[in-house]
C-alpha cells in the first residue's frame, strides 16, 4: 500500500485546512450552547466543493476517489472544530447523496444531485424507528401501492438533518410481501403532504447538527420517488451503511490530531511541582497512547480507502474501522480532558465539547456491538440468523 498523496491532493488539502480554520469556527461555543446549525458555513462548504465529493462531475460534483475523500475529510476535521456541522455533512454525503448516485434513475440524479452539490438541497436518511434501532429491519413504517402511487405511514426516529432537510430517504415495508423482500426506499420531498418533521431534539453532543423525528401520515408519493426497484430497500440500506461507516469517522482523525497537538503543547508549558507536567509518566504515557490510537486509526481508514479504490471487498474492514476509530475517539477525548485537568472540563477550552461529540460515534451508523456482529459474521463465526 502506498499512502503517498498526489501533488493535487496535497494542494487541495492545504487549501482546505486554511479554509476551515478561517471560515468554519465562528461563534462556535455559543452555537453549540444554543444548538444552532451554521447554514452560512454549509453554503461555504458547498462553494469549495465538499458537498459534491462523491458525485460525478456531470452532476456538479468532483467524482473524487476514496483516498481523496478520506484525506480531505481528515483535513476538514482538523481545521473545523464544529463537529456538528461535520456530522450533518457526513449524513448528507453518505446517507443521502451517495445512494442517489448509486441507485438513482437518470431523472432522480438530474433532479437531486446538482442541488445537493450546490448546498441548495440538504438530505436526510430515515431508517431508525422508535421501536427499531439496531434491529434495522424491524420496521413498522408501511408502504401500500395504489396504481402508480405509494402511500407511506409510520414514524422515523433519530433522523439527522431532519429539521433542515429538503429531501428525506425513507425506508418502508410492504406487509403483504415476505421479509426483506418487502422493504423499499423512497425519496420524499420536504413539502410532500402527509410528511411532518418534529422540532430539533436536544442531545448530549453534536448539538449544531439538527436531529428530529419524521412522521408519515398517508404520505402519498409517485412511483418516480422510489429509489431502486420495489423490494430493493435492503440492498440500498446495506450499501449505504457500508459507505457511511467507511467515511464518517475520517473527520474524527482531524479532531484527534488537533487535540493531541493541544495536549503536547499544554504538557510542555503547564508546570506543577517545579517541572512541566509532560515530565511525569502519568501524563506523557497518556499522550503517547493518544498518538498510538491516532496512528492506528489513520492506518485503518487509509487502508479502507485503498481497498475501496481497488474495488476490493471491504465489509469487514469497514466494520472493524468503525469500532476501533469510534472507541479511540472517545478514549482520546477523555485523555485530553484529564490532561488539562480542571481547564479541560470548562466550556472555554472546548475539549469537553469534543468529548461530548465523540460519544455518539459509538452509536451512529451502527453501534460498536453491531459492528462486532458484522465482523464476526464476515469471519464465519456467527450463523446468518444473527446478522444485523
Amino acid at each position: 500500500m502506498d499512502f503517498e498523496l498526489t501533488p493535487e491532493q496535497r494542494a487541495f488539502n492545504e487549501n482546505l485546512e486554511k479554509f476551515a480554520l478561517r471560515e468554519l469556527n465562528d461563534d462556535l461555543i455559543d452555537r453549540d450552547k444554543d444548538g444552532v446549525f451554521a447554514a452560512e458555513n454549509w453554503r461555504k462548504c458547498a462553494d469549495i466543493g465538499l458537498l459534491g465529493l462523491p458525485v460525478p462531475t456531470g452532476y456538479g460534483g468532483s467524482g473524487a476517489d476514496a483516498t481523496t475523500m478520506m484525506t480531505a475529510l481528515e483535513t476538514l476535521g482538523y481545521g473545523c472544530r464544529d463537529n456538528g456541522l461535520l456530522f450533518s455533512l457526513h449524513a448528507h454525503l453518505w446517507a443521502g447523496t451517495s445512494p442517489v448516485v448509486r441507485f438513482g434513475s437518470a431523472e432522480q440524479r438530474e433532479k437531486y444531485l446538482p442541488a445537493m452539490c450546490a448546498g441548495e438541497s440538504i438530505a436526510g436518511h430515515a431508517m431508525s424507528e422508535p421501536g427499531s434501532g439496531s434491529d434495522a429491519f424491524g420496521l413498522t413504517t408501511t408502504v401500500i401501492r395504489r396504481g402508480d402511487r405509494y402511500l407511506l405511514n409510520g414514524t422515523k426516529a433519530f433522523v439527522s438533518n431532519a429539521p433542515i432537510a429538503d429531501v428525506i430517504l425513507v425506508f418502508a415495508v410492504d406487509a403483504q410481501k415476505r421479509g426483506f423482500a418487502g422493504v423499499s426506499a423512497f425519496l420524499v420531498d420536504r413539502d410532500t403532504p402527509g410528511l411532518t418533521v418534529s422540532a430539533p431534539i436536544s442531545k448530549m453532543g453534536l448539538r449544531t447538527s439538527p436531529m428530529g423525528e419524521v412522521h408519515l401520515d398517508d404520505c402519498e408519493v409517485p412511483e418516480s420517488a422510489r429509489l431502486g426497484p420495489e423490494g430493493a430497500g435492503v440492498a440500498v440500506f446495506t450499501w449505504t451503511m457500508e459507505r457511511e461507516r467507511s467515511f464518517i469517522l475520517a473527520t474524527a482523525l482531524g479532531t484527534m490530531r488537533r487535540d493531541l497537538e493541544r495536549c503536547v503543547e499544554y504538557a510542555r508549558t503547564r508546570r506543577q511541582f517545579g517541572q512541566p507536567i509532560g515530565a511525569f509518566q502519568a501524563v506523557s504515557h497518556r499522550i503517547v497512547d493518544m498518538r498510538m490510537r491516532l496512528d492506528a486509526s489513520r492506518l485503518m481508514l487509509h487502508r479502507l480507502a485503498w481497498l475501496i479504490d481497488k474495488g476490493e471487498p471491504s465489509k469487514t474492514e469497514a466494520a472493524l474501522a468503525k469500532v476501533y476509530v469510534s472507541e479511540a475517539f472517545v478514549q482520546s477525548g477523555l485523555d485530553a480532558v484529564q490532561i488539562h485537568g480542571g481547564y479541560g472540563y470548562t466550556t472555554e477550552y472546548e475539549l469537553e465539547r469534543d468529548l461530548r461529540d465523540a460519544v455518539a460515534a459509538r452509536i451512529y451508523s451502527g453501534t460498536s456491538e453491531i459492528q462486532r456482529n458484522l465482523a464476526a459474521h464476515q469471519m464465519g463465526l456467527t450463523p446468518r440468523s444473527t446478522r444485523k
